[in-house]
């Protein structure tokens, strides 16, 4: 599976095992919405997230899938799929940026494009010795369509945000923490024993209390959310993007998303 989850006294654990890298495609789509579907909001005081993976937290995007579903298919067709993808991309990231308890993300490895945008949904991210961060969209004719732009802009300056989106440049896990990406920085495995400590703490305190502090000092840019949507279908229609999948799967690069 590529998704699986367990609780324990009010602490959810979710964990990303789609090999090779947790690419999001369909699949991992599907099983985020089954967690959060049967996830206990009321009884749950913290969740964390984290990969199995060996290589990282997640390369991004399954640019496998995005290449097949343009290819060989009228572009009314591709345009409606692609649609449909970013909505419900939309739908779940927002949901797990906005969960009425507090959000641990831990990174190790690879945390590109749709990953990062991913871990970025996380009230508190922890990283190991091992991490990097990179957009590399526009490498591919896009920008971050998962929401990753707003949400950055959010949590650091536009400075780091320029360099990180305009340069398709990594940064690893001490420019992170310098930055104010992530929380802290740990040695390699030691993560997850971080992120149970940061969970175990949030479930110290008032429910309510809790809730209402995270809603106030992290609000939906929704607006800004919107717009990247619009932008990210735009480019995404266009030859650039074509052009740039065919050589990714042309590619006998073991890891072809590595700058």
């Amino acid at each position: 599976m590529s998704v699986t989850w367990s609780s324990d006294d009010g602490v959810v654990e979710l964990a990303l095992g789609r090999e090779p890298c947790n690419e999001i495609g369909l699949p991992m789509l599907s099983a985020l919405e089954r967690f959060l579907a049967e996830l206990d909001v009321e009884n749950t005081a913290a969740v964390i997230i984290h990969s199995t993976v060996r290589g990282g937290f997640s390369a991004g995007a399954d640019l496998r899938e995005l290449h097949a579903g343009l290819v060989d298919r009228p572009e009314a067709e591709q345009l409606a799929g692609l649609h449909d993808f970013i909505e419900r991309i939309h739908r779940v990231m927002d949901t797990l940026d906005m969960l009425p308890c507090t959000t641990v993300g831990v990174v190790h490895g690879v945390c590109f494009g749709g990953g990062f945008e991913l871990a970025l949904t996380c009230d508190v991210l922890v990283a190991e010795r091992t991490a990097r961060f990179c957009f590399p969209e526009l490498r591919l004719g896009i920008l971050p369509g998962f929401g990753g732009i707003p949400r950055l802009r959010r949590d650091v300056g536009n400075a780091v945000v320029r360099d990180l989106l305009l340069t398709g440049r990594s940064i690893n896990a001490k420019k992170a923490q310098a930055v104010g990406l992530t929380s802290q920085m740990v040695p390699t495995g030691e993560g997850l024993v971080a992120a149970r400590a940061i969970a175990r703490q949030a479930t110290k305190f008032d429910r309510d209390a809790a809730v209402t502090t995270k809603r106030f000092m992290k609000p939906l840019p929704a607006a800004e959310l919107a717009a990247e949507k619009q932008h990210f279908l735009r480019l995404a229609m266009r030859p650039a993007l074509r052009e740039a999948l065919a050589r990714f799967v042309a590619s006998d690069d073991l890891r072809p998303y590595l700058p």
